[in-house]
């Protein structure tokens, strides 16, 4: 009975005592609120009809059709997420094996031994033979009076929970890549497309300045500046040719897979944008995504291995034990009588070992480690959130007054050509007209990918993206 109660005392104390610190959370580093100014749109806070970044699916963010095949086939396919998520399988199983310390070990034994020894040695004034069977059960258990086993076992399970949330993070930075790099191939199409146009207008140009020189109406200097521009054009769309080219290139690596052109965009034109996120005012938002939540779960991690450490100070205790059956003879293996058991406790207690004292400043200097990358994943976490919302403040703007600028380049353009034709003005501001308006197309086309980009940057800074594959 006194063992029964000492044995239950004992199990008791294992699973119910730790030396770790008390876990508390750091105060976030960053403003309660999201930034403001003038290049924010004005601060509101979001509706309860409004969806919120982190519980919207990526397939009702991303409403392009076309789109929505090439991610499903990017999330069977790719291999940095489908390494990320064998990571968590493999920290899953490290868990387990850390876990089963709490339980006792038992394994079973069966041997058998066969002894002679000679006259001088056997007492019997001849050569003897013993002969011995063994068949039993085996176990050991230490146990955990002091946590060092429990707060062990909790660090792996805060490890395998960062591991899951490093899955999350794979899947949401995939997500937003492989959108982006739609994005991009399509924005390159409509430089190709505005390269493509501009050589035919140039090699018009210089066809109709070719025979104008012929008759006698356009200097020989006019024709090699137009020769220039033709070239320049050719040029540009050589160049955008390997973009687009190189564009694909980078979009099937994150896939996995070869895109079939028919999923492929034509242009900017074509893809229908993203759904718009609000952000809300609170930077509380935060705390919710996968990568700072990953920083935490280290860091409550590194405060259970302090329990570890100031454990491995304390004596450690360990139960072993047999029981079976024991016989000279196999045939008496199960016999009447036969019967055998041990069983005894052991204690283990440092008394001179340094490296103790080294572990336990080790796993301190861990932790204040780990509180500071918990800091600074939020701090990063709020910039990112914050460059987002500046270019949605302003980028309405931008674009417009890019609109009008390619308005105005064009007419110019046209006018310029006019008063050539016409005589009253040298060749030199028709050239110039058209640099400006080819490189005004080509940033308008910019900022409209800059604005669609940053629409899924924000989605994805603010934990969207998530949601568990089958």
């Amino acid at each position: 009975m006194n063992r029964t109660l000492l044995l239950g005392l004992a199990a008791a104390l294992a699973t119910g005592c730790t030396m770790a610190p008390k876990y508390q959370r750091p105060a976030a580093p960053v403003p309660a609120t999201m930034p403001s100014g003038p290049a924010y749109l004005p601060a509101t806070t979001t509706s309860a009809t409004a969806p919120v970044a982190s519980d919207l699916p990526w397939q009702q963010f991303l409403v392009d059709p076309r789109l929505q095949k090439v991610m499903a086939t990017a999330l069977q396919n790719n291999r940095d997420l489908r390494i990320a998520v064998l990571n968590v399988e493999r920290v899953h199983a490290l868990y387990g094996i850390q876990e089963a310390d709490l339980l006792p070990t038992v394994s079973g034994t069966a041997s058998g031994t066969k002894t002679s020894l000679p006259p001088d040695l056997s007492g019997k004034g001849g050569r003897s033979t013993f002969r011995q069977y063994n068949v039993g059960l085996a176990g050991s258990w230490e146990l955990d009076f002091f946590g060092k086993v429990r707060s062990l076992t909790d660090a792996a399970l805060e490890q395998y929970l960062a591991t899951q949330e490093a899955q999350r993070s794979a899947q949401i930075s995939l997500i937003s890549s492989v959108a982006i790099a739609y994005l991009s191939l399509a924005a390159d199409q409509d430089n190709l497309a505005i390269a493509q146009t501009t050589l035919q207008s140039q090699q018009d140009a210089y066809a109709l300045i070719e025979r104008r020189y012929a008759r006698g109406l356009s200097p020989e200097l006019d024709l090699y500046r137009a020769q220039t521009q033709v070239d320049t054009a050719r040029r540009g769309v050589a160049l955008f040719t390997q973009v687009v080219a190189k564009d694909r290139n980078a979009l099937e690596l994150l896939v996995g897979s070869p895109v079939p052109a028919d999923l492929l965009p034509e242009d900017l034109a074509h893809v229908q944008p993203p759904m718009d996120i609000p952000a809300g005012i609170s930077s509380d938002v935060l705390l919710q995504r996968p990568d700072i939540l990953e920083a935490e779960h280290r860091l409550k991690a590194a405060n259970a291995n302090i329990g570890a450490a100031r454990a491995a100070f304390f004596p450690t205790i360990t139960l072993t034990g047999s029981a079976g059956t024991a016989s000279a003879e196999l045939s008496g293996l199960f016999g009447p009588n036969s019967g055998t058991w041990s069983w005894g406790p052991q204690i283990t207690m440092p008394i001179f070992d340094p490296r103790v004292w080294s572990a336990a400043k080790l796993v301190k200097a861990d932790q204040k480690i780990a509180v500071a990358n918990y800091e600074k994943a939020i701090q990063s976490g709020f910039r990112e959130v914050a460059d987002a919302l500046a270019v949605q403040g302003t980028v309405d703007q931008e674009l417009a007054a890019q609109e009008s600028l390619v308005q105005a380049f064009a007419e110019t353009y046209r006018l310029s050509n006019i008063r050539y034709l016409k005589g009253l003005d040298n060749y030199l501001s028709v050239l110039e007209a058209q640099r400006s308006l080819y490189v005004s197309q080509q940033a308008l086309v910019f900022i409209r990918l800059e604005k669609l980009s940053n629409q899924i940057r924000l989605y994805a800074v603010l934990g969207g993206g998530w949601t568990p594959e089958p």
